[in-house]
């Protein structure tokens, strides 16, 4: 809006000085339309430019009609369509011609209706895609579930590295744990993982949403094609958890965004105004609404991928682009396994043969010690290999050095222990700077690497390497070392000076 002395001078330039709207604009600064509208409101109506004639102009009706029975069609495809007929105009200037006259007919503009539930009667369940996340050997999708109550708008809020089904159970699982109930009709979009298929009003559910329900005692509803207004309640919580906690949220593993996530929806979240009633928060809506949800189970709903894995000759189970390690008898057999969010868990049948915490990182190698300790107690082959392994790594130039070690005929089982104890007490730096220095100088040998080490230690003035940490081993400062009586000592020394005067 502008005021009235400007208003007063847009006036007296147009009527006085006979200036355009154009002109007065570039003057006061202001948009030329500003400036038409405030001579229409002082009563000098803009006279509109004539319209010059157009190559479109005798097919105006024809397009007119075009539309009218196909409103969806493309300009493009319209222009081809009477440029056959005789037009002789470009497609810019066909567009632009549709666009001034109005030739399209405009949708009409839709109401809705405020949608009003009852407290416990609906929740909205979606997805929601965060982008890629680089992880250690590649990248994941992230992606977060929301749930939200209709009635007092909570929000429960999980992230995940997928959409799949598991992680979709999962999300129902922990949702309803958080609201300490269920809502008794839950709304979603045309999910893969809620239907498989739909035709019309004809709907497969997906038989694992089907059970989820069934355990949980709730009603599933999708929502109309293209109607995501009857969802959008959780469509605006995305919104707003975009903005209000990913943009400013620095995380560093999957397990700590959800743990801030959580914490927002219960101190950021659950505190804002509550839309029916804006003197009241979502909490205190809540409050009112908790009472009215579905109890939960007795016992937790089954939310783990399980699947069958084959061990091949090393004890390895492949999941997820990684490998989990199962005691060294169980190779050449297939186990199950089963993974959450957080944990992977292998079983014999029944039997729990290995637990590991999830890794989302891509190629790696997830161990138990005691795993790869018993095989190599079992085979020394193994052992090499696995010091051989760790070697290279840890340190690819290590594979030249244990190439001239056997070239000499040196023992290469004696040299990998020592190499690396090396490795252990030196740390991977060190070692790969005098594993390079040893090489060039045309003395491939651990005692060689070992000098390299200890020269460039007493460079540096730094203490030696110790094999025990005294300040982690609490038991040392408290032996108690006895002392010996040394008269002993003086006794022997004089009887040997005696013997030799004798």
């Amino acid at each position: 809006m502008i005021g009235r002395e400007m208003q007063a001078e847009i006036v007296r330039l147009h009527e006085i000085e006979g200036w355009r709207p154009g002109t007065i604009g570039r003057h006061l600064g202001i948009h030329h339309e500003t400036v038409k509208s405030a001579l229409v409101r002082a009563g000098h109506p803009i006279k509109k430019k004539q319209r010059r004639s157009s190559k479109l102009d005798r097919f105006e009706s024809l397009v007119r009609d075009i539309f009218e029975r196909y409103p969806k069609l493309p300009s493009s495809v319209a222009w081809r369509m009477i440029t056959s007929r005789g037009y002789t105009g470009s497609e810019s200037h066909f567009r632009r011609q549709v666009r001034e006259l109005s030739l399209r007919p405009r949708k009409q503009a839709e109401a809705f209706l405020e949608l009003r539930t009852l407290p416990g009667e609906q929740a909205q369940v979606d997805w929601a895609n965060f982008g890629s996340v680089a992880v250690d050997g590649g990248e994941r999708k992230l992606s977060a579930f929301l749930m939200v109550l209709s009635y007092s708008r909570r929000i429960f809020v999980q992230f995940f590295f997928d959409q799949k089904m598991p992680s979709f159970l999962e999300g129902h699982v922990r949702a309803f744990g958080h609201f300490g109930g269920i809502a008794r009709n839950i709304l979603y979009d045309n999910l893969k993982s809620a239907v498989i298929e739909r035709f019309g009003d004809a709907i497969r559910f997906h038989p694992k949403m089907l059970e989820l329900a069934s355990w949980h005692r709730f009603l599933p509803k999708p929502v109309a094609i293209a109607r995501g207004n009857e969802k959008g309640r959780v469509e605006r919580a995305i919104s707003y958890l975009r903005s209000s906690f990913f943009l400013p949220c620095e995380w560093s593993s999957l397990a700590d965004i959800n743990r801030q996530a959580l914490d927002w929806c219960t101190r950021v979240s659950d505190q804002r105004a509550w839309p029916q009633q804006r003197s009241i928060s979502v909490r205190d809506a809540f409050a009112k609404e908790r009472e009215f949800l579905i109890g939960l189970p007795s016992s937790p709903f089954p939310t783990a991928d399980r699947i069958q894995v084959s061990i091949a000759k090393t004890p390895y189970a492949a999941f997820d682009s990684n490998r989990y390690s199962v005691p060294h008898d169980r190779v050449r057999r297939k186990l199950v396994l089963e993974a959450t969010s957080t944990t992977v868990r292998i079983f014999d049948d029944t039997t729990l043969v290995a637990s590991h915490d999830r890794c989302f990182d891509k190629g790696k190698i997830i161990e138990i010690a005691s795993h790869i300790e018993r095989l190599k107690l079992m085979k020394s082959k193994a052992r090499l290999h696995h010091q051989q392994q760790r070697l290279l790594d840890v340190v690819p130039a290590a594979e030249k050095l244990l190439c001239e070690l056997a070239n000499r005929n040196h023992s290469l089982g004696v040299s990998m222990d020592e190499l690396n104890r090396l490795l252990d007490a030196f740390g991977p730096q060190e070692f790969e700077i005098a594993v390079h220095e040893a090489l060039n100088a045309g003395s491939p040998h651990p005692a060689t690497v070992r000098l390299i080490l200890d020269r460039r230690r007493r460079a540096e003035h730094q203490r030696p390497p110790v094999a025990i940490n005294l300040a982690e081993d609490k038991g040392i400062h408290d032996l108690v070392v006895k002392p010996h009586n040394l008269a002993d000592y003086d006794r022997v020394n004089t009887s040997v000076k005696e013997g030799e005067d004798r």
